[in-house]
């Protein structure tokens, strides 16, 4: 495997991270934990159970009292009255621990929301859904990707595919993610009295959740460096393998050994002058002709 190969597998890990943040996220419903202040149930409702108000009937001689007409003593009052009941709350339901008995009930979060914010839930839902979508999209090529022996502009497109989607991924997570904020806030001011929490902080399924558009993000980043990286070395490649092509096609230079021949073959012009000023000497007259 080439580099570019090491790197898509190297991208390819966060990617399936961020998508299993996503599903974690979705179907948890941690995204929002805390308190509620709710009064004790009474003792005579969970006989023996913590936590319950003790109370003491009037004594009627022996007598069972109607229910109705039976007068309650409580002998806890202010905050004692009252205990601190845990909840947590996501994107499809609300739980909060049960007093009378082991175990939570939970009921849907739409039913806690004002009417008037149903349509931004399902908006906010449907944009965690298209993330997800997005996010698998972009594991999906780069897993292709890797298992073929694929040529180096491929993995340009593959770079260029998985960085627009994952930034597209990770926007609308951030969108999803604030609007499910503001409708938590939303009812926590606006909603029932007997789900309204005293105290409350983000859990873990909302760090998922933002931990998963980091994912994203810093994957997009990624794609685009070595999108840019590839590209410049690819135009390079191009530009040497034309400047190549284009020198062969010119004339090739003469070589020393043939220029050697060329000149011996050549009639010297110093040679020609002597033949002729030999020419035109009488037969006897005595001379001596030098060259230099």
């Amino acid at each position: 495997m080439d580099g570019a190969g090491r790197q898509q597998v190297h991208a390819l890990l966060p990617v399936c991270l961020a998508l299993a943040f996503s599903l974690a996220a979705l179907g948890s419903s941690h995204w929002c934990e805390g308190t509620r202040r709710v009064a004790k149930p009474l003792c005579q409702d969970h006989p023996g159970g913590l936590g319950c108000i003790h109370l003491n009937r009037g004594h009627g001689g022996g007598r069972r009292d109607d229910e109705s007409q039976a007068v309650q003593y409580i002998w806890e009052t202010g905050d004692d009255r009252f205990i601190q009941s845990r909840f947590h709350v996501g994107l499809w339901q609300s739980c909060e621990e049960n007093l009378g008995s082991a175990g939570e009930k939970c009921r849907s979060f739409r039913s806690i929301i004002p009417a008037e914010e149903h349509g931004l839930l399902w908006l906010s839902i449907g944009a965690e859904i298209l993330n997800i979508l997005l996010v698998l999209t972009s594991a999906v090529l780069l897993g292709s990707g890797v298992s073929s022996q694929s040529a180096g502009f491929r993995w340009l497109k593959v770079d260029a595919s998985v960085a627009i989607l994952t930034v597209l991924a990770g926007l609308l997570g951030m969108v999803a993610h604030m609007m499910y904020t503001t409708i938590f806030q939303i009812a926590v001011n606006l909603g029932p009295e007997d789900w309204k929490p005293q105290t409350w902080d983000y859990g873990w399924s909302y760090c998922l959740a933002w931990g998963s558009f980091a994912l994203c993000m810093a994957v997009s980043v990624m794609a685009v460096n070595r999108y840019t990286a590839a590209r410049l070395e690819f135009i390079e490649k191009q530009r040497v393998r034309k400047g190549s092509k284009h020198s062969r096609h010119k004339f090739p230079e003469p070589k020393a050994s043939e220029s050697v021949q060329e000149m011996e073959a050549a009639p010297s012009p110093a040679g020609h002058a002597l033949v002729s000023a030999s020419e035109h000497l009488p037969p006897n007259a005595p001379g001596k002709v030098s060259m230099c």
